[in-house]
């Protein structure tokens, strides 16, 4: 008799055009397309977050700025810390072998 492969989950760095969670089932097998599309798509949510401390420090800096760019700043420092969490989560279920998703 044999056995089905174990079933892997892992929480996708992007959501749906709605809002919801996108997750990855899989039979845990060789990384494949989608596993691979993630880990980029992590690499660059960060890589992105990194440039915006960069321009948050120096716009922080700039005695003149303001209030509209200081506003729009903390708009996509929000959106930024938004998909960063959603990265620390997903790799935190992936370190520990957690195969339940956590909720947005």
């Amino acid at each position: 008799m044999s056995q089905s492969p174990p079933t892997i989950t892992r929480l996708l760095p992007w959501t749906t055009p709605e809002g919801k969670t996108c997750i990855l089932v899989s039979d845990g097998g060789p990384q494949g397309g989608f596993s691979f599309l993630a880990d980029r798509f992590e690499a660059v949510q960060l890589e992105m977050a990194l440039g915006l401390i960069e321009h948050a420090a120096a716009l922080l800096a700039d005695s003149e700025v303001t209030d509209k760019e200081l506003r729009f700043l903390c708009c996509q420092l929000r959106a930024t810390l938004v998909d960063v969490h959603r990265v620390a989560v997903g790799r935190g279920e992936r370190l520990a072998g957690d195969n339940e998703t956590v909720g947005e």
